[in-house]
């Protein structure tokens, strides 16, 4: 048991979030590496090219951070993709059609 701890504490946990699948990649953490470096050696950029052809955006346990932020052992490197619409103007076209966030088309509250 001692060595799942000691094995989680020495690495970085880089994830990929698509809609249906999400993708988790353990690296070694190793001093004074970046954010970045953490993404180039998870392989994830290789294995989806939406990463690459975007500007790279990341996020730490849901922070926002720079791709130069220095990693430590067991932290959590989200790879964000671009958002599909802009929340402000989804909510006024909701708002505007009687709907909700989160609400499927065609079904309306029981209030």
């Amino acid at each position: 048991m001692a060595e799942e701890s000691d094995t989680a504490s020495s690495t970085v946990e880089v994830v990929y979030a698509l809609p249906d699948a999400q993708h988790i990649v353990c690296v070694a953490a190793r001093t004074g590496m970046t954010a970045a470096e953490a993404v180039a050696r998870s392989g994830l950029a290789d294995r989806f090219a939406e990463i690459a052809a975007a500007p790279l955006v990341l996020g730490l346990f849901g922070r926002r951070i720079d791709a130069d932020h220095r990693v430590e052992p067991g932290d959590r490197i989200e790879i964000c993709r671009p958002l599909q619409a802009d929340p402000r103007e989804m909510r006024k076209f909701l708002t505007a059609t009687g709907r909700v966030i989160g609400q499927r088309e065609g079904t309306r509250d029981n209030d």
